[in-house]
């Protein structure tokens, strides 16, 4: 029996925020590469804006895989 359930639900749910940070991140990029004008700040949107949002918008896997980690050593060194 598992004493970090309630860990493992937190890290679950912030996964959740993660795909939705994802896909917003998608339509954003989308968004602003459409609202730019010209030819080279869409380039720039695309290849420096895009990589920068879509890197921050995976923070919440990185807590949520740590969390995740958290609780299984947690686990793995309960008596």
């Amino acid at each position: 029996m598992s004493r970090y359930k309630t860990l493992r639900l937190w890290a679950a749910l912030v996964s959740l925020f993660g795909i939705v940070a994802m896909v917003l991140v998608a339509v954003g990029t989308v968004v602003w590469a459409v609202e730019v004008e010209g030819f080279w700040q869409t380039l720039g949107v695309i290849f420096i804006g895009a990589p920068l949002a879509l890197f921050l918008a995976t923070w919440p896997f990185a807590l949520a895989q740590m969390m995740r980690a958290l609780a299984d050593v947690g686990d793995a060194v309960a008596p």
